[in-house]
């Protein structure tokens, strides 16, 4: 069954080409919205719009009617999950690098719902979707560290319900470039789609993305170019540590998307972005006691903190 999403232009939008339009306030991406129109899956004021390049105006009505996902069969694999905690309603699994959360088309296997679906033998929630069981917030694939996962509809929307007023408690761990001139900051600074790179997050003008704050503090001054930090999130929108860290001059060290290419003296290291996400806190939506867990640094972070202490 056919699901319809809406919206109305608004004046930060006036002029915009339609497939960017929606790809923006949907998080599509550019193509996918254009194959929609192709489709005849999309609707503005009442007709269905047959060109990419049309521009929308203030007031112009939108309707996508979006197909139904196309159900794959993921199967259950042992993957020695990381369990942190769990309980009958959710549980907090550490997540290791080069993990994806969740299958897509193409990418069926060795993704974390495949761990789930075996360890929780089918006791997830359903509010995502079958693609999706029990997953209620990401982290990227070569992020590590502590992910929420529900077992029952109740859990989830406890916890959405927190995520969406930005009340749990998130602190990442990262090696970053460059040193602070003070110890500790706040970003503030609204994330949108990357104007050309559709496939890549920025920061960009306000009215055109979504508010994102992160807060930070030096742990370590390793050496004259990096630094170990504690990034705090506010808010929780795509690649926002990375983002942010990249807009300010501080990229995460690794991360081939927002950072520099590796200097020649590291070019041995091959693991994706040093983001750990060490610390979530939440109130549990059976006791309405906060709770607090901790996902402890990963072999290949602490390696890393040594070699840049040592050079």
């Amino acid at each position: 069954m056919e699901k319809i999403l809406n919206c109305t232009v608004t004046s930060e939008f006036e002029g915009w080409r339609i497939d960017r339009y929606l790809a923006e306030n949907f998080e599509f991406s550019r193509s996918y919205v254009q194959k929609l129109i192709k489709d005849n899956k999309v609707q503005m004021n009442g007709n269905f719009e047959t060109k990419s390049k049309v521009p929308v105006h203030v007031g112009d009505v939108i309707n996508i009617f979006l197909p139904p996902p196309q159900e794959l069969s993921i199967k259950p694999e042992n993957l020695n999950l990381d369990i942190l905690y769990e309980d009958d309603s959710l549980l907090v699994v550490n997540k290791p690098k080069n993990m994806v959360v969740h299958p897509a088309a193409g990418h069926t296997e060795h993704t974390l719902v495949n761990g789930l679906l075996y360890h929780c033998q089918g006791h997830l929630s359903g509010i995502n979707g079958v693609m999706r069981p029990g997953i209620v917030h990401r982290i990227d694939k070569d992020t590590t560290g502590a992910l929420i996962v529900c077992k029952t509809d109740q859990a989830h929307r406890f916890i959405a319900e927190q995520l969406s007023v930005h009340s749990i408690t998130r602190k990442y761990n990262a090696i970053v470039y460059n040193n602070f001139p003070k110890d500790a900051g706040t970003i503030s600074a609204p994330i949108g789609r990357h104007p050309v790179y559709r496939k890549k997050m920025a920061v960009v003008s306000a009215g055109t993305g979504k508010s994102a704050i992160t807060h930070y503090q030096i742990l370590d001054r390793l050496n004259h170019r990096f630094n170990h930090i504690e990034c705090q999130l506010e808010t929780g929108r795509t690649h926002q540590i990375r983002v942010h860290m990249s807009h300010i001059h501080h990229p995460v060290f690794g991360d081939a998307v927002y950072g520099p290419q590796l200097p020649k003296q590291y070019s041995f290291y091959s693991q994706g972005q040093a983001l750990h996400a060490r610390i979530i806190g939440f109130i549990h939506p059976i006791t309405n006691q906060y709770i607090e867990i901790e996902a402890p640094l990963p072999p290949y972070f602490v390696e890393l903190l040594k070699t840049f202490q040592n050079s």
